[in-house]
């Protein structure tokens, strides 16, 4: 009974340590009915990239990091941002590659780690992607919502009923896109495609404006001296909690600015470029995947990178970093408000209504990924993997729309976006510690 019951111990261990060969993960992708149709090249991937990347943060988050952070040296955090981001993106590039199978992290750390952290992190990537679609479709009711007030438009989407608040706002674009990607992948790039065009005209009208009010003097210092974050002003301080990690370590004071203030800089743009884990989410689909994701990433995360630091130095040069500080929440718009260019608020807000719009799209189509994949392996209901004859997971895609519309039209949800980031990190470390492991498996 004892030797029954070890072996029995033993087994279950081993079983949820259990690996995938990548030979046998590319087969299962065979199955006709859990088979996705390749339609997708390099320029369709670096255009999601960017979809998904630049929102409504490419026009707040360099402000904000330099005001209270790095000042007019914001370009060098994001420089850094943008190569550390890069080191991480082409793992999944290495990995989406080698292995053209939805499920991105997932589906790596089955082959790499095991059963059970793909388990974990498989169901990670879930919630992540189902949050951050979520915290999307309700900040685009939002965005649109202030959009339409510029315009002079007394409408609001939301309807109070009582306690309860309904926004119609993210029921709508939801749908939209959950009916737009049922009827193909292709046609949902294509439109993708389009609006992301349209968001990245509208960033460069805007710097190309801005550069016009630019003045050299507010570029001095490009490094602010270290300062006390209590004599800035727009900063407070509660707690370790608050300061920088290496400031806590070493008993340094909290302060801004400096060499410390440009890698908290970095540190707080970072999350500006995330987006490429979710391309990968489409190998599966892709043509050629061998040459075309590595493209494809890399192309997106390159244009990313040259709009993000184009807006930072419009905005640290058009207005003193220490102005910019003393406003509650700045942004572009701040940078132009100040320079008494108060039209280029109503321009900015419908950036970022479109730039949040081809986000909703691309999170949509990565958290189906993520579901079939998981489902294709049996640790879902498989029936969840089946795809229509268009070769779309159509079921999962349905049932993923509902639950995103309905979390982000009933519930207040803001306080849930912290939530993504720790999701993102986990499926990091993962996957860029996998690089390593495949490599000595398959020199």
């Amino acid at each position: 009974m004892e030797c029954f019951r070890r072996s029995f111990r033993e087994g279950w261990i081993m079983q949820i340590w259990r690996k995938k060969s990548v030979e046998q993960t590319i087969a299962e992708t065979m199955d006709g009915d859990r088979h996705l149709k390749r339609t997708l090249n390099a320029w369709d991937l670096a255009v999601m990239g960017v979809a998904v990347a630049v929102g409504a943060g490419i026009f707040s988050v360099g402000a904000q990091a330099a005001a209270f952070h790095a000042g007019p040296a914001v370009i060098i955090s994001f420089i850094i941002a943008g190569i550390v981001c890069g080191t991480a993106a082409m793992c999944y590039a290495e990995f989406a590659s080698m292995i053209p199978v939805a499920g991105s992290a997932y589906t790596f750390t089955y082959t790499t780690v095991g059963e059970l952290i793909a388990w974990i992190i498989g169901w990670d990537m879930i919630l992540e992607m189902l949050m951050a679609g979520s915290v999307i479709a309700k900040y685009w009711g939002v965005y649109l919502n202030d959009l339409m007030h510029l315009f002079g438009l007394n409408v609001s989407t939301s309807v109070k009923l009582g306690n309860f608040t309904f926004d119609l706002a993210p029921v709508v674009i939801v749908a939209f896109f959950t009916i737009m990607l049922v009827v193909g992948t292709k046609l949902s790039a294509r439109f993708d495609g389009a609006l992301t065009i349209l968001k990245i005209g509208i960033v460069l009208f805007v710097v190309v404006v801005g550069f016009f009010y630019i003045k050299a003097s507010n570029f001095t210092p490009f490094v602010p001296p270290a300062t006390d974050v209590a004599s800035v002003k727009g900063i407070h301080v509660s707690g370790t909690m608050s300061q920088p990690l290496w400031q806590w370590l070493t008993g340094m004071q909290p302060a801004v600015y400096g060499v410390t203030g440009i890698l908290s800089g970095a540190a707080l743009v970072f999350f500006a470029f995330i987006g490429f884990d979710v391309v990968a989410t489409t190998a599966e689909e892709t043509k050629d995947p061998h040459k075309n994701i590595p493209k494809g990433i890399g192309l997106g995360l390159l244009i990313v990178t040259v709009l993000y630091i184009l807006v930072a130095v419009v905005t640290t040069g058009m207005v003193s970093y220490k102005d910019l500080a003393k406003q509650e929440a700045p942004s572009l718009s701040t940078s132009f408000e100040l320079v008494g260019a108060t039209w280029a608020a109503k321009i900015i807000s419908l950036g970022i209504v479109i730039g949040l719009t081809t986000v909703v799209m691309v999170l949509l189509l990565g958290l189906t990924r993520i579901v079939f994949a998981v489902s294709r392996d049996g640790l879902l209901p498989r029936s969840f993997s089946k795809v229509s004859k268009r070769g779309i997971p159509a079921r999962i895609q349905i049932v993923s729309g509902i639950v995103v519309a309905i979390i982000a039209s009933t519930l207040d949800i803001g306080i849930l976006s912290d939530m993504v980031n720790i999701g993102t990190l986990s499926a990091f470390l993962l996957v860029s510690a996998g690089v390593p492991i495949m490599r000595m498996r398959r020199p």
